[in-house]
């Protein structure tokens, strides 16, 4: 029976999390949207539903999420999980708090913590500030997101502009003193009557004595750093028991591929370093603003290439293009454009013989796998922080993804990939 239930607001920050709770030892299954009532429970420690709840409205994103999680009750978990990206991606008007504020009444536990850190990927909290590889979060380049530009750096402000309760805070002078003090200080916040504690962490030690303070709360929520130390909650209660190699995946034949459709900073150096080894197509939604003409010209391009180098295909550009191609349709029309272009050329790339598929970004990665039919997918092991290869199960053939969130992964992280597939 599965134990820990998470609910994560997009593809690939749900990959990253099922991966985290591999590494730690449970058994993980990602799930594509709510199932329908009656569908099989997968065998597994934890369950993920993967939504793509992001960006949607507000009222889009809390009733999925009430969905899952009472799809994830019937499923038998005892503990819940609201996953959200590690820079805290969101508006003014949500969608982490409403969701969350949704979730904290249905569970009718009152109060939650909420920590984005993942010290290993450069994330960190200090005195409730989100830092990104050392500068502050609304100067490392978010503040240009396309979708979801952060300007504010303090999470209980921002927080507290998108929920009805208040926000309080577990300072690094607690934190750093283990999960005894951290436990004190969120019951002494929670008895002021306040909803939300941003709890700060610079360490995996940190995050470690978090999640064992959180033993007992029925929900949590941050990003995938704070699971390193829930699994260990659950062997310490008698209910996990030692697997041998909770990531094991068998080798899939088959060509390999990227698609690229995050713009972040992070991504556009991965495709620079990948174009210097690899046949790559830059595609120019700008010059082309129609998605089935790019994915065309995408396909036209692939055929005769797929072998045994793989390729890459990119429609990821710098912020000043990106602001130019939102001026010129809208920015929803522009995103639903690369979208809608990727996951065409990763049918026709499946239809060419393509197994091992490296996806990245969020919207590009639930784009993808909706369009390939995929209903869940089993977590292997990790190319970088964060970043699993996974086995995905569905109507199609069997096939390995990876779904990366656009600011994860080493300069070198798709040549990576694609030589742990024997493909590089």
């Amino acid at each position: 029976m599965a134990l820990l239930g998470c609910i994560a607001d997009d593809f690939t920050g749900a990959t990253d999390l099922a991966s985290m709770l591999v590494k730690n030892g449970m058994r993980a299954v990602q799930v594509i949207g709510v199932p329908e009532a009656g569908a099989p429970i997968p065998e597994a420690d934890a369950i993920i539903v993967a939504l793509k709840s992001r960006t949607a409205p507000v009222r889009q994103a809390v009733g999925e999420s009430l969905a899952a999680l009472a799809w994830l009750k019937s499923a038998g978990c005892s503990q819940f999980f609201f996953k959200y990206c590690s820079t805290f991606d969101s508006t003014e008007a949500g969608n982490i708090g409403p969701v969350a504020d949704a979730l904290v009444e249905a569970l009718g536990c009152g109060f939650a913590l909420a920590c984005p850190a993942f010290p290993v990927n450069g994330r960190s909290v200090y005195m409730g500030h989100l830092f990104v590889g050392g500068v502050l979060l609304n100067e490392s380049g978010m503040e240009k997101h396309p979708l979801t530009p952060m300007t504010d750096a303090n999470l209980v402000r921002v927080l507290g502009r998108q929920t009805e309760g208040t926000v309080g805070l577990v300072p690094y002078a607690t934190v750093d003193q283990g999960a005894a003090a951290i436990r004190k200080a969120m019951t002494g916040l929670k008895e002021q009557g306040r909803r939300y504690a941003i709890v700060d962490a610079v360490s995996d030690a940190h995050l470690q004595a978090i999640g064992e303070a959180a033993e007992n709360h029925a929900l949590i929520t941050g990003g995938s750093g704070i699971a390193i130390g829930l699994p260990e909650n659950f062997r310490r209660a008698g209910k996990l028991a030692v697997s041998g190699d909770p990531g094991a995946l068998p080798e899939v034949e088959g060509h390999t591929a990227v698609l690229a459709g995050s713009c972040s900073r992070a991504t556009l150096f991965q495709i620079g370093r990948a174009r210097e080894r690899i046949p790559t197509l830059q595609l120019d939604a700008l010059a082309t603003p129609d998605a089935r003409a790019l994915a065309k010209q995408a396909l036209d391009w692939v055929d005769g290439k797929l072998g045994t180098v793989p390729v890459l295909i990119a429609a990821s550009a710098p912020p000043e293009v990106v602001a130019a191609l939102q001026a010129k349709l809208g920015r929803e029309a522009a995103g639903a454009l690369i979208e809608d272009a990727l996951a065409e050329v990763a049918e026709g790339l499946v239809a060419r013989g393509v197994r091992n598929l490296v996806v990245a970004g969020g919207e590009t990665s639930g784009a993808v796998v909706t369009r390939l039919g995929v209903r869940s997918l089993r977590i292997g092991g990790e190319i970088d922080p964060g970043v699993p290869w996974t086995l995905a199960e569905g109507s199609g053939p069997a096939m390995k993804l990876a779904l990366k969130s656009g600011n994860f992964g080493a300069p070198d992280f798709f040549l990576k990939a694609f030589a742990s597939t024997g493909a590089a």
